[in-house]
């Protein structure tokens, strides 16, 4: 599992990733201001962890383990390259485009059915309401 927080435009906004069962998810959530190391802590603590819970949607996780021991020299540089960078990794913005798809699908069908059902009760109240003139009341 792996957060990197980072600034976005206006907010300061974390991104966690985690790989499970040889599927890939990722998570946003918006601190706003800049949030203290005690404020990332209770994040994790207390809200990572249901975020991941509800998600409905993920990707296939490439298998990019080394199977090799890695040089202490090269991991280093890779740790630093690492704390450099910006951004969110690729994988990351394509997991949660699938998500935010998804939850966009599922709020069309329950707007549709709302207006389905409002329209249903309108012309039930319009039939009740042209019988009730019909009968002279």
């Amino acid at each position: 599992m792996k957060l990197t927080v980072f600034w976005e435009g206006e907010f300061w906004v974390g991104v966690a990733e985690m790989e499970s069962g040889g599927r890939y998810h990722a998570v946003r959530h918006i601190f706003g201001q800049e949030p203290h190391d005690a404020e990332v802590l209770e994040f994790i603590d207390r809200d990572l962890l249901p975020l991941f819970a509800r998600m409905s949607s993920s990707l296939d996780a490439p298998d990019l383990r080394e199977h090799c021991r890695i040089n202490p020299k090269r991991l280093a540089r890779q740790a630093a390259k690492e704390m450099n960078r910006t951004g969110i990794h690729s994988m990351a913005k394509q997991a949660l485009a699938l998500e935010l798809e998804h939850r966009k699908k599922t709020r069309r069908t329950v707007s549709r059915e709302q207006k389905e059902a409002e329209q249903a009760r309108k012309r039930e109240l319009a039939v009740q309401k042209a019988k009730a003139k019909h009968r002279g009341r």
